[in-house]
């Protein structure tokens, strides 16, 4: 099975498609990579709704990652939806101890009901922890206000960066909608301008964004170039169909 190029997915199941591990599959294959896929929680939702959600156990999370890495030579993780600051670095650590050079992409899918303590000062201790373990996170603007709500928006850019990269999704910003950044350790900021002069919104995108970010990062471009790639991949999904839930096409854009 040695013609294959292989990349990981950590992250929950969507039934409607949209989102999640079933979306990231389809962005891997989109990219010409043989996705694998590890659940971490089953969700009971459609495009528009969401009603329920049951984590999986951390120790069949963590038998699932150990299994894949005995078959499965993996360069490159996304991770996705998460139970809790806890799990998400047994997760990790789990990884670098398996395959130590590992580039994980983290998407930040954080949610107070969810379990998530975002002011407690060992909760936050993790974070730096988890963010150490990361190659990039995909953050949109309200998330990255989320996660160290003790900082403000000019302190929180400068002291992640210390830990990890960040691709900064412009969505919801209200200056330059649709602009991204890339903040890079000890570097500028990239900035990363839309292409289509107006989009569909979707369910699933920040999934698609980051799963797609994984492909270009494990297909061995350098980081600038993979965050342009992603962007212009998922800009296309956006605007492949008017519903809530897009098409992925093969990336012409290797």
């Amino acid at each position: 099975m040695n013609h294959h190029k292989y990349i990981l997915s950590i992250a929950g199941h969507d039934p409607s498609g949209g989102a999640g591990i079933t979306s990231d599959i389809k962005t891997f294959e989109a990219h010409g990579l043989y996705g694998l896929s590890v659940c971490t929680a089953i969700t009971i939702q459609h495009d528009n709704d969401f009603k329920h959600c049951i984590w999986v156990d951390t120790e069949i999370i963590l038998a699932q990652i150990a299994i894949l890495f005995e078959r499965f030579p993996i360069d490159t993780v996304k991770i996705g939806l998460v139970a809790s600051w806890q799990t998400l670095l047994r997760i990790l650590e789990k990884l670098h101890v398996i395959q130590p050079s590992i580039k994980v992409v983290l998407d930040p899918i954080c949610k107070a009901s969810a379990g998530f303590d975002f002011h407690s000062e060992e909760n936050q201790n993790t974070l730096d922890e988890i963010l150490k373990h990361c190659y990039i996170i995909t953050p949109n603007y309200n998330e990255i206000m989320s996660l160290y709500p003790n900082l403000d928006f000019e302190e929180t850019l400068p002291y992640m960066k210390k830990f990890t990269n960040i691709y900064l999704k412009g969505g919801h910003r209200l200056d330059k909608k649709g602009w991204d950044e890339l903040h890079q350790v000890n570097q500028q900021t990239y900035q990363i301008p839309p292409i289509a002069a107006s989009i569909y919104e979707k369910h699933g995108s920040g999934c698609v964004l980051s799963s797609a970010l994984a492909s270009n990062i494990s297909l061995g471009n350098d980081l600038p170039t993979a965050c342009n790639k992603a962007k212009i991949y998922t800009e296309q999904f956006l605007n492949s169909h008017p519903s809530l839930l897009g098409v992925h096409h093969k990336n012409e854009i290797i």
